[in-house]
């Protein structure tokens, strides 16, 4: 998978740009705030409808657009795939309505109206940050949120039940505050109803989390041997938002202890949804207490752990770098494996967060990648045989030099 040619008008500090773009490796380099990471900003965009960077989605629109009746910006990406070429455009109006700014997005694929939802999957995407660490160092919600945006790009079925399940949490926290204000008196029926649509849309969220990190582990540990010198032997512990550590039987579900993901038997949905009702019903009188749902995937964790050690509290920054690296190189050849092409690989900064070592490592394992955009101030980082078959473009105030020789 490749993009072609992209439009950006009004994106960022891009006012205009069209760039056709070619297969291989590609070098962007320049000053801080010249544009380079907003290019990768807006393919990320493009491909899962969220920034890496901003959760208000009215920053991505260029303040130069201020002065229109309605500011706007546009991004249009033709993508080349197996299966063919396809168009993707998303535009974002800052409407004006007493006083008050509505953002409106508008999307359209092969020249037809789509949704959010549709958008996911066209384009798929890898993504290096400089702010990575944080998924090892951060809060649990970076994690979820990675999570949630790998599985999007791979599973419709997962991203349906993410958006009805964030929309039923939020219907039952508002029916658990009202039955709060009048002292925990009303009809427990309707409790019961979102018990039900929480529990089948959550269980399908806790598998397919469950099976992702299975995944990425198997992958990630080899990595991290190479890379620690056979040192460290990596694991990815997922801790689902509620207790299904036990059945009836008192069989081990999911991860009560040091267990890695692969480590872990595999339940199926319906299982998972039973004792998620049950887990429901028994937290009832805390939630009413509350006036919010305690438990479920909104409160899942992943940790990881090298030689039994919980890296989020005792890693050195070196070792998190490390981790992170086998993380996401894990996820593309994971991505390549279930799509069946590799996605676009976007590197931000890495030549400057990586030492010597970890970027040849790097630059070694993505050479089977269709498409790579690498982002860097100082091209002398990378190695000279690397730059010498490179594309190179010089990225300076918005506008793009395409280096020749």
């Amino acid at each position: 998978m490749r993009i072609s040619h992209l439009s950006l008008t009004n994106f960022r500090n891009y006012a205009r740009l069209e760039l056709s773009m070619p297969p291989g490796m590609i070098v962007l380099h320049g000053d801080n705030a010249q544009g380079k990471t907003s290019l990768l900003e807006a393919i990320c965009y493009l491909a899962t409808s969220r920034s890496p960077h901003i959760t208000a989605d009215r920053q991505l629109i260029s303040w130069l657009a201020d002065s229109e009746p309605i500011p706007y910006s546009r991004l249009v990406a033709e993508v080349q795939t197996s299966a063919g070429l396809k168009r993707i455009e998303m535009t974002l109006l800052a409407e004006q309505r007493n006083n008050t700014t509505y953002l409106k997005k508008e999307i359209r694929i092969n020249g037809l109206p789509r949704r959010v939802m549709d958008l996911l999957g066209q384009i798929t995407v890898v993504m290096f940050l400089p702010q990575d660490l944080a998924l090892v160092e951060g809060a649990p919600v970076l994690r979820r949120r990675y999570l949630n945006i790998t599985l999007c790009q791979t599973d419709q079925q997962y991203c349906q039940a993410l958006s009805k399940y964030e929309h039923t949490l939020s219907q039952r926290n508002a029916l658990l505050r009202t039955l709060q204000e009048h002292g925990g008196r009303g009809d427990m029926s309707q409790l019961q109803f979102w018990n039900e649509t929480l529990a089948s849309t959550g269980a399908l969220l806790i598998a397919g989390r469950y099976r992702l990190l299975r995944e990425l582990e198997r992958r990630a540990q080899r990595i991290q041997r190479d890379l620690s010198g056979a040192g460290e032997h990596l694991r990815l512990r997922y801790q689902p938002g509620f207790d299904v550590s036990t059945d009836p039987n008192g069989q081990i579900a999911f991860d009560a202890g040091d267990l890695g993901a692969s480590a872990l038997p595999e339940l199926p949905p319906a299982e998972i949804a039973d004792r998620f009702v049950e887990a429901l019903a028994a937290c009832r009188k805390e939630d009413l207490r509350r006036g919010i749902t305690t438990i479920g995937p909104q409160r899942d964790e992943m940790r990881f752990l090298a030689n039994g050690h919980d890296l989020g509290l005792y890693g050195s920054r070196g070792q998190n770098r490390t981790t992170v690296l086998a993380l996401k190189l894990a996820e593309l050849g994971w991505m390549q494996e279930i799509t069946g092409e590799w996605p676009i690989l976007l590197l931000d900064e890495v030549a400057a967060e990586l030492d010597e070592k970890r970027r040849a490592y790097l630059l070694e394992q993505i050479g089977g990648a269709e498409q790579v955009l690498l982002t860097t101030t100082e091209p002398t980082l990378l190695p000279g045989q690397f730059m010498e078959t490179a594309i190179k473009w010089h990225v300076k105030n918005g506008t793009i030099t395409i280096e020749t020789g």
